[in-house]
């Protein structure tokens, strides 16, 4: 078998990186190879700006932040000759928001995946629960060091227990040596020592040890406390020194200099084994109780140390059954004691010693390893490659429905603009375009089952467009909270939009009374129809008039009209496209399914074979332009997509998504078309994380959508406009499986 594994990689300075290749090392030992790239090849995660001269095992080189080297990395491993995949994991090696950047990678292997999890939160953020779920969902097997951790991914991520597998961290099997040579070679000699080593940071809580030394060396004066490790590289870039500055001042305001010793340097394991071996105790004073894995305390343990410990979870546990002792964080004067009453005993500090060296027997790396190496062949053994099969639109994969965010976010005036996060942000106001599809959704909604919270929101979206309208029939757009107008006339997208949903309350009205209300606005707007410049806005409009028109078909000036805003929309077409650009204009930027729908709600409604004709070969160039390895990947907003240029990637936003959706449906109905439903059904899952970084976009917890997809991850934020492309979406997947149900009979 040949594995490939992704994770840091020494030279680069990072406990991930030591703990990849032990294990690398740890699953040769099990093996009968005898050099690392006959069995492994390395992707290695590099850190910003920064370049190492790597070992021949090392095939691939992912630049942190760049995120194409992700999509290319896994190229690289499909096309390898690697087996399997181990994904060392942990949220700060990895770019983007919470190291959103593997989700692509991850997703487009073709070989199975194994995960080990260095880090698992009790209270992740929305993004880093995404990400775990994500790999959780990818992973053949998820493994743990921790039972802790294994709960926490089961209740917490929701990840199936069946794939979790605990496995202690690794220490190295060095043969040690009699504790007094180890202190004679550190010229420890006489001398009671006291151990802590890692990346300094504040969190290490070493300020704790320092202020309990006083009262212990007071008793014990030969005492001397070692701390071994550089500044975390984070920290140094940030804040430099700052913290080790402060721990030097410390030492010399509690006259401890002869009794405290800082060795700055990042050492071998070998070294490291002899600086554990010529201490008395070990001590990791961290400050936070959420450190699910401390490679440092494994190391301890296994070299038969006796260990005192703040009680963060992997300490709760690789401590248990005497093997070391816990003090309370920042408590000094416990620490004290403790260390008081281990020196004063040397049969306690034996016992701790022995039982930390008898348990630290299982987790030497080859007996890791091979852990590793079964649950290996077990993942490949069980592997079973996709079959292919008739796409159907699976219901269940569909959330709960729900208006809670909605309810949440619209009061007695309309539904507000923008949040932070799914709070409603007053400040903004509301606008005509969100009323607009607030409207169409509430209507939708109560069609399909008579929701009377839909019911209850319908006046207020239709009483706003009713507010905003002018004498002339145009429509204000932007409202401030305290009710003052805040421009005379709105945009042309802001017409066509509430057209549109004037257009389909007129055909679904729920009783005469909101039929009559919304012809008359409709009507009273109709002058402005073909005064209309921009060609989405003529889109927006067209749509609207088709929904009338259903209703009302023998109106013969409507049916003029609507043909000659149809004409405009086929010249366009005419106009710009070309062999390699079927488009409508010269660039495509949002909202981009609008204008094939218009020309497919036409081709319906006025059985237009040219209309249809350009309403498919549009869409076909539309699909080729957002279609990324199968799924939706809407034309980003920084820039646009111009006749020559390249597609931008990101920002995607959800009107974008939800103006497909809506496409393909109405292409099905006009056409018949099954494969239509495909892309419809894809398209959506772009919201429940089937995109380019593999997140969801719809927050299940409140019912909202977040406001868009960026490089770094989602923008958490929850407005209108995505909350309700989302809803529309979703209900228009309904509407096709009762469509097409109907179909089948």
């Amino acid at each position: 078998m040949k594995i490939a594994y992704i994770g840091t990689y020494p030279p680069r300075e990072c406990g991930i990186g030591t703990f990849t290749n032990n294990l690398i090392k740890a699953v040769g030992a099990n093996t009968s190879h005898e050099k690392i790239h006959d069995h492994a090849t390395v992707i290695a995660m590099n850190d910003t700006g920064e370049e190492y001269d790597y070992p021949e095992e090392v095939k691939f080189v992912v630049r942190q932040e760049h995120q194409r080297d992700y999509v290319e990395a896994a190229k690289f491993i499909n096309f390898s000759d690697a087996d399997l995949c181990i994904l060392e994991h942990e949220f700060g090696i990895f770019g983007g928001e919470s190291g959103v950047y593997i989700l692509p990678l991850i997703n487009r292997l073709e070989v199975p995946l194994l995960v080990t999890f260095h880090t698992v939160l009790r209270e992740p953020s929305f993004v880093q629960k995404s990400i775990v779920q994500q790999i959780g969902e990818k992973a053949s097997k998820v493994i743990v060091m921790s039972h802790r951790a294994v709960r926490y991914l089961e209740n917490i991520y929701q990840i199936d227990r069946k794939k979790i597998i605990r496995i202690e961290h690794g220490v190295p099997s060095f043969n040690i040596l009699p504790q007094e040579q180890a202190k004679k070679k550190f010229n420890f000699q006489d001398r009671k020592v006291l151990f802590t080593f890692g990346l300094l940071s504040r969190n290490k809580g070493i300020e704790t040890v320092i202020n309990a030394l006083p009262p212990v060396v007071e008793k014990h004066p030969d005492l001397l406390y070692i701390v071994l490790g550089n500044t975390h590289p984070s920290v140094l870039k940030h804040d430099g020194e700052e913290y080790r500055n402060y721990l030097v001042r410390l030492v010399k305001q509690l006259k401890l200099e002869n009794n405290v010793f800082f060795t700055k340097q990042f050492i071998d394991e070998e070294t490291l084994f002899e600086y554990l071996t010529a201490a008395d105790i070990y001590i990791t004073p961290y400050l936070n109780e959420e450190q699910i894995t401390s490679g440092t305390l494994a190391y301890a343990v296994g070299a038969g140390v006796a260990v005192v410990s703040t009680p963060y979870w992997h300490a709760q546990e690789l401590l248990a059954d005497n093997r070391g002792r816990l003090f309370d964080f920042k408590d000094s004067d416990k620490l004290s004691g403790i260390l008081l009453e281990i020196l004063d005993n040397p049969e306690i500090l034996k016992e701790l010693r022995e039982n930390a060296f008898n348990y630290g027997r299982n987790l030497r790396w080859p007996v890791i390893g091979g852990e590793y190496l079964k649950v290996a062949e077990r993942a490949l053994k069980e592997h079973v490659k996709p079959v292919v099969e008739k796409f159907v639109i699976d219901p269940q994969v569909l959330p709960h429905f729900t208006l809670r965010h909605v309810k949440r976010i619209t009061d007695d005036t309309g539904i507000i603009q923008h949040a932070k996060f799914d709070i409603p942000n007053l400040k903004e106001g509301y606008c005509l375009d969100d009323n607009a599809r607030a409207l169409i959704m509430a209507l939708m909604t109560y069609r399909r089952n008579r929701d009377p919270l839909a019911y209850d929101l319908l006046p207020i979206y239709l009483s706003y467009i009713h507010y905003m309208q002018n004498v002339k029939g145009t429509f204000r757009n932007f409202l401030s909270f305290s009710r003052q107008f805040l421009d005379e006339e709105g945009s042309e997208d802001s017409f066509g939009r509430t057209i549109w949903s004037l257009g389909y309350l007129i055909q679904h009205a729920p009783s005469n009374s909101y039929y009559e209300f919304g012809k008359t606005i409709f009507m009273k707007a109709a002058p402005n129809f073909e005064r209309l410049e921009h060609l989405k806005s003529v889109a927006n409009t067209l749509i609207g008039i088709c929904y009338y028109l259903r209703r009302h078909k023998d109106d013969e000036q409507m049916t003029a009209v609507m043909k000659r805003l149809t004409s405009r929309i086929k010249e366009a077409y005419i106009a710009h496209s070309d062999g390699d650009w079927n488009w409508f204009e010269d660039h495509m930027s949002y909202d981009n399914g609008i204008l094939p729908l218009a020309l497919f709600h036409a081709a319906d409604v006025a059985d237009d074979s040219e209309a249809l004709g350009i309403a498919v070969k549009s869409t076909r160039f539309l699909e080729s332009v957002t279609f990324r390895n199968g799924y939706q990947a809407p034309v980003g907003n920084r820039g646009w997509y111009h006749k020559g240029g390249e597609c931008p990637l990101f920002d995607q936003q959800a009107i974008d998504v939800m103006a497909v959706v809506l496409l393909y449906f109405q292409a099905y109905k006009t056409t018949k078309d099954s494969r239509y439903n495909e892309k419809m059904f894809v398209s959506y899952m772009w919201f429940l994380g089937e995109n380019e970084l593999n997140l969801p976009v719809y927050d299940h917890e409140t019912g909202g959508c977040c406001d868009g997809l960026a490089p770094t991850g989602v923008n958490r934020n929850q407005g209108a406009e995505s909350t309700l492309a989302y809803l529309i979406s979703h209900l228009t997947i309904l509407n096709a499986l009762e469509y097409e149900s109907r179909m089948d009979k």
